[in-house]
């Protein structure tokens, strides 16, 4: 444990880097995916990309890290990313079959990376 910051713990430390490398892939995830579209991505809204944003997070953290990057996500059409925003809607408000419904969002990015 750190001397100087005695109130913060290894575990806190392992959970900031877990959720630093989460957002920086998406982020990533969300770049490509925007530079796929082009003028596509003008139609989600900022609440979409929110979702779209929150979803991302969820599979990146579901994922194996080789599975992971694997995804092609520039390749997703504008229908697929209204599809994953649709399933992460509903996973977030109904959180059962969460695995399920994990796999099969991996899967419609995986449909596209081939």
């Amino acid at each position: 444990m750190n001397s100087n910051r005695p109130d913060l713990t290894d575990e806190d430390i392992g959970m900031r880097a877990f959720q630093l490398r989460k957002a920086k892939a998406v982020e990533r995830a969300m770049e490509r995916i925007r530079q796929g579209l082009k003028a596509d991505w003008a139609m989600f809204t900022q609440r979409d990309l929110n979702d779209l944003n929150w979803i991302l997070g969820e599979l990146w953290a579901y994922e194996k890290r080789a599975d992971w990057e694997d995804l092609h996500f520039s390749k997703l059409t504008a229908e697929d990313v209204q599809s994953l925003i649709a399933d992460g809607r509903t996973l977030h408000n109904e959180s059962h079959n969460t695995v399920e419904a994990l796999e099969r969002i991996g899967e419609l990015v995986r449909s596209r990376s081939v």
